[in-house]
């Protein structure tokens, strides 16, 4: 399984849903979970993000649909990093 972190964003439609209804988010991730992609931990924070959440899926291509699938409902915007785990990272700088 491979890491990625999600960057979100509500819009104005997105901050109502989640003021009138809080546990919508944890709906969304119960969606997404059915999708191939498994929420290991979430935050709310301050700043030009609204959520950070660190996710596992088997593959790329996976967590793109999911991000295209939850932008394409109007409520968040999404930036996708790949992350590395640093051992991970610190062995391939030693093989090349």
């Amino acid at each position: 399984m491979a890491t990625f972190i999600l960057l979100s964003t509500l819009t104005d439609d997105g901050a109502k849903t989640i003021t009138e209804n809080p546990e919508r988010i944890k709906e969304v991730n119960t969606e997404v979970d059915r999708l191939g992609v498994k929420v290991q931990a979430q935050y709310a924070v301050l700043g030009p993000y609204d959520f950070v959440t660190i996710v596992e899926a088997r593959d790329i291509q996976t967590v793109a649909k999911v991000s295209a699938a939850l932008s394409s409902r109007g409520s968040v915007k999404i930036q996708t990093l790949a992350a590395i785990p640093i051992d991970e990272f610190i062995a391939g700088i030693k093989q090349g």
